[in-house]
């Protein structure tokens, strides 16, 4: 619905309060969300947000090959979600973005230990919307 002056409508208050999201951040958060679609690549990042572990320690409790593992946390590396440093031969991964552990934390409060969504928690009441 056009609101007369060719301007995208808006919805009041919540217009205000989270602008719509800009092309360059969604298709930012879209490369995240691919980034972690792959279940090996978010068990190594829900580890990785749990401690510091080295690739072998990884790829043994994710149940893959240490090669296997690597190639994960390196894309996982570049794309900014996972941080690595050097302690002698070894490499010692971790989360300590605090948006990315976040982003970890609510997705499986979300995802209950069957699979099925939990359930939700009381909703918390938005201002309605205006047009």
């Amino acid at each position: 619905m056009a609101t007369g002056d060719g301007s995208p409508p808006h919805s009041g208050q919540g217009a205000v309060n989270n602008p719509e999201p800009t092309k360059a951040q969604l298709e930012s958060a879209a490369g995240t969300f691919a980034m972690l679609s792959a279940p090996v690549r978010l068990h190594l990042v829900s580890l990785a947000a749990q401690g510091e572990y080295d690739v072998g320690t990884l790829a043994e409790r994710v149940g893959v090959s240490i090669a296997t593992a690597s190639q994960h946390l390196g894309k996982l590396r570049l794309a900014g979600i996972i941080t690595a440093r050097r302690e002698g031969r070894r490499h010692i991964y971790t989360v300590d973005d605090p948006h990315v552990l976040n982003l970890v934390d609510q997705i499986f409060e979300h995802i209950a230990p069957d699979g099925s969504l939990a359930p939700d928690p009381p909703r918390r009441t938005r201002p309605p919307h205006t047009d």
